[in-house]
């Protein structure tokens, strides 16, 4: 996060709409990549599990 950003999010209440916009463009822009790579890493990690089970029931019918 910039200085500006840091900036306005702490004097927000005394700055002028022109800053508030910025400060909004640039907080949603992150949310959305945020959010963006959470779905990706779940999705990832929903793969995951399911190869670790399915190896991990191959390995336990194999040492029966």
């Amino acid at each position: 996060m910039d200085e500006k950003l840091k900036n306005i999010i702490m004097e927000y209440k005394s700055l002028p709409n022109k800053d508030l916009e910025f400060a909004l463009s640039k907080i949603s822009e992150d949310f959305e990549e945020t959010k963006s790579l959470i779905i990706k890493l779940t999705l990832h990690l929903d793969s995951l599990e399911k190869h670790h089970t399915n190896i991990l029931n191959e390995y336990k019918s194999r040492k029966k």
